[in-house]
Order: structure tokens, then C-alpha cells, then sequence
């Protein structure tokens, strides 16, 4: 059972950054795919980036350019770099694990799902 839990959420100017933390435990975190994704109010939860075992990234269209994903896997904890926020990026952010080998980063969730991290961007 892997247990993912996320730090570094809070209000942000537009334009402004933030950097999202999310450590894991309980399972061989190099052997899992990494995500993120984001939850407004009164809408779904949506794919925000991913990165395999190996650090190949996705991302959402409306972040590219935007926001990094990075893991380091010594440490059991993958990372999501917001710069340049907008209002619109302003979310409930939820770390997302799933075991697989792919060199595919996916956009499909996986099984195993943080607790949230608050994002408010105030224009």
C-alpha cells in the first residue's frame, strides 16, 4: 500500500509560483508513475502532468511551458514547479501514484491518491 502525501499549497498572486511536494511510502516509488492533477470547485478532477520511472513528463495543454514536473527517486518524492499562475490554475492539486515500467508517461490515474493540497491564485 503506498501512502502519498503533498505540502507546499497555498494563495499566490497571479504570475506568481509555487512548488508542490509530494512524498511517498509503502512502496518501491521508483517503480511507480508519478502525477498530478487538479480539482476545481463544481468541476471534474483532471490530468494535470505525469512522469515515468525514468523522468519522461506530460503535460496538460494549458500548463506546457508553465509548470515542471520532477521526481527524485533517493528520496521518495516527486515535485510539481508552478510558475506564472493564472486564476484559472486556482485548485484542489492531488498527487497520483501507479505502479508501471512504461517509458509512456500516462494521464490515466493510477490507484493510489494523496489527500490535496489547496492552490488559490488571486487575480
Amino acid at each position: 500500500q503506498v501512502q502519498l502525501v503533498e505540502s507546499g499549497g497555498g494563495l499566490v498572486q497571479a504570475g506568481g509560483s509555487l512548488r508542490l511536494s509530494c512524498a511517498a511510502s509503502g512502496g518501491t516509488f521508483s517503480s511507480y508513475a508519478m502525477g498530478w492533477f487538479r480539482q476545481a470547485p463544481g468541476k471534474e478532477r483532471e490530468f494535470v502532468a505525469s512522469i515515468t520511472w525514468i523522468g519522461i513528463t506530460r503535460y496538460v495543454d494549458s500548463v506546457k511551458g508553465r509548470f515542471t514536473i520532477s521526481r527524485d527517486n533517493a528520496k521518495n518524492t516527486v515535485f510539481l514547479q508552478m510558475n506564472s499562475l493564472k486564476p484559472e490554475d486556482t485548485a484542489v492539486y492531488y498527487c497520483n501514484a501507479g505502479f508501471s515500467r512504461s517509458t509512456m508517461p500516462p494521464a490515466a490515474p493510477g490507484n493510489y491518491w494523496g489527500q490535496g493540497t489547496q492552490v488559490t491564485v488571486s487575480s
